[in-house]
C-alpha cells in the first residue's frame, strides 16, 4: 500500500500537496480519491487480468469513449496500470435504487449502445459471455477448484443457453451492470467502471441488469418494451431469459476465478460466488419451467 501511495503522490499531475483517501468497496481494483487544490479526482489502479480477459489498455479506450458519450467521468491521465478520472460527487446505487430508477438506468444503456461503437479507437474487444464461461470452466478444472466437478454441468447449460440466442445488431456494451456502477449526482446518472466494455450483443447488458438487480417479471417486461420499442415476441423473451441465466452464472464463476487469483482487502470471493450461484440456480429453474428444453 505504501508503494501505491508513493506512486500516486509522485504523479506529475500535482503541484504541491495532495490529500489521498482509499476508496472502499472495490472487489478487484484499488481506488483512491485525491484532493488537489480545489479539485478532486479518483485514481484507479489495476493490472491486466488475463484470467478475466481484462485489458487495461482496452478499459482506457472504453473509458475515454464513455466520457465523450456523456456517460462517464472525464479521463484525466492514463499510464500503465493506473487511470485518473475526475471525481463526481454522487451517491452509489443499491439494487433497490436501480429498480426504482430502472427507466433512467436503461436510458444510460440505450445511449451506450447507440453512441459508443463509433467512438472506439485503437484496439477493440469482443464480449461473448458463452466463450467467457467456457474459458472460466477450463480454468476452474485446470486449477482443481473445489467446485471443478460441477463444471461439466455448467458447460452443458452454457451450450444450451447459447443456442437459444436470437441475432441482434452488434453494439458496444458495458457488461458489468452491478448496482455500484451506477452513481447519481442528484441531477443525473453516471455509469462507471468500463473494464469489461466491448462489442457484443445488447441482450447481455439487458439480462445482466435484470439478474444483478433482482428485477421482477413485470419490470423485465417494461425494460424490454422500452429498449426494443414494442412488446417482445416469444423468441426474444426466450433469448433474454436464457441470457439472464448466463449472466448470473458468469458472476458466480467470476467469483470462483477471483478466489484463485485476487486478494482485494475485504473482498469475500467465496461468499460472492455462493450468492450468485444461488441466483443462477433460481433463474435457471424459472427459465426451464417457462421454456422446457426441446
Amino acid at each position: 500500500m505504501h508503494d501505491i501511495e508513493r506512486r500516486i503522490r509522485g504523479l506529475n499531475l500535482w503541484q504541491g500537496e495532495i490529500t489521498l483517501t482509499p476508496l472502499k468497496g472495490g472487489v478487484s481494483n484499488a481506488s483512491f480519491t485525491v484532493e488537489h487544490k480545489s479539485e478532486k479526482f479518483v485514481v484507479r489502479l489495476g493490472e491486466d487480468y488475463p484470467f478475466h480477459q481484462v485489458s487495461r489498455a482496452r478499459e482506457a479506450i472504453a473509458s475515454k469513449a464513455a466520457f465523450k458519450s456523456g456517460l462517464a467521468p472525464e479521463v484525466v491521465h492514463i499510464e500503465q496500470g493506473l487511470m485518473v478520472l475526475r471525481h463526481i460527487e454522487a451517491s452509489t446505487f443499491s439494487e433497490a435504487d436501480v429498480r426504482l430508477n430502472a427507466e433512467r438506468c436503461l436510458d444510460m444503456i440505450i445511449r451506450c449502445h447507440r453512441d459508443m461503437a463509433g467512438l472506439i479507437t485503437g484496439q477493440g474487444a469482443i464480449f461473448w459471455v458463452f466463450q467467457i464461461l467456457r474459458d472460466y470452466g477450463q480454468t476452474l478444472q485446470a486449477k482443481n477448484h473445489a467446485r471443478a466437478h460441477e463444471v461439466p454441468r455448467w458447460m452443458a447449460i452454457t451450450n444450451s443457453l447459447e443456442k437459444q440466442q436470437v441475432p441482434l445488431p452488434i453494439i458496444f456494451g458495458h457488461h458489468d451492470l452491478l448496482p455500484t456502477n451506477f452513481i447519481d449526482d442528484g441531477k443525473r446518472l453516471w455509469l462507471i467502471d468500463w473494464e469489461y466494455g466491448a462489442y457484443g450483443t445488447a441482450m447481455f447488458d439487458l439480462a445482466n441488469l435484470a439478474a444483478a438487480n433482482s428485477f421482477a417479471a413485470d419490470e423485465e417486461t417494461r425494460m424490454l418494451e422500452q429498449y426494443f420499442g414494442a412488446p417482445p415476441n416469444e423468441a426474444l423473451v426466450r433469448s433474454f431469459s436464457a441470457m439472464k441465466v448466463a449472466a448470473a452464472l458468469r458472476e458466480a464463476l467470476w467469483g470462483m476465478i477471483s478466489e484463485l487469483y485476487l486478494n482485494a482487502p475485504g473482498a469475500d470471493y467465496v461468499a460472492y460466488a455462493a450468492e450468485y450461484l444461488g441466483r443462477f440456480e433460481n433463474i435457471f429453474q424459472s427459465h426451464q419451467t417457462r421454456f422446457p428444453t426441446q
